[in-house]
């Protein structure tokens, strides 16, 4: 595990009561926010775990809540974030599931605006610290602790590689990257974390690139 400061060893600065399952809450409805590109009109959201068992007790439901709001760990108004939520006309509905996942604090957020749709599906792992395990059904492994692009392109040869040397053209240098696909031949999905945010002409040359489909830029949380 790396870590990039003694705050992620000591825990962040945070709403209480549970650095995992407050904190850890909060980050990831920001980070599902972030991906949609901001706040939605309606989340479902389907707890696991450990996550289904004390959510009320230990702020799990406001601190995702209040993430969808774009609120970060500290902000006091994860207290009031369901009076904040009706006031944002942001409707959520919490389904608790018995199905067991792969980590205790689990949950997996279902975002509506519109036709707009995307799922996320986020761990609490301790300290606050999180990671994003799925998007869509695709398999992923982001932190958040980086700025990422994900980037759904066709799974064809050389789609990689011109990514890849767009960013290396640029001098930006690639911390962790990840492919996942759900068949041969489909629409596969790369996930990239970087050392540096990128500017925008570095981001439309990698959305026009051949084989790219669509882009979605997470910034460093």
């Amino acid at each position: 595990m790396k870590y990039k400061s003694v705050f992620d060893i000591i825990g962040p600065v945070m709403v209480g009561p549970s650095s995992s399952h407050t904190a850890g809450a909060a980050r990831i409805g920001l980070l599902a926010r972030s991906l949609f590109g901001g706040q939605p009109d309606h989340a479902d959201i389907y707890l696991y775990g450990s996550f289904k068992d004390t959510y009320r007790g230990h702020g799990t439901d406001v601190a995702l809540i209040g993430g969808l709001l774009g609120f970060d760990t500290d902000d006091d108004r994860i207290i009031t974030a369901e009076k904040q939520a009706k006031e944002a006309n942001l409707h959520v509905q919490f389904i608790e599931m018995e199905e067991e996942r792969s980590h205790p604090n689990t949950a997996l957020l279902h975002l509506i605006k519109g036709d707009e749709r995307l799922t996320v599906e986020g761990i609490s792992i301790g300290g606050g610290k999180i990671e994003l395990v799925s998007i869509n059904d695709y398999d992923i492994n982001v932190s958040g602790n980086y700025p990422t692009l994900l980037i759904f392109h066709k799974d064809t040869f050389g789609t990689i590689a011109r990514v890849t040397t767009i960013l290396g053209n640029n001098e930006i240098n690639v911390s962790q990257m990840n492919v996942s696909r759900k068949e041969k031949g489909d629409i596969a999905l790369m996930t990239i974390e970087l050392d540096d945010e990128i500017g925008n002409h570095i981001l439309e040359e990698v959305r026009t690139a051949e084989g790219v489909d669509r882009v979605i830029e997470m910034k460093e949380s």
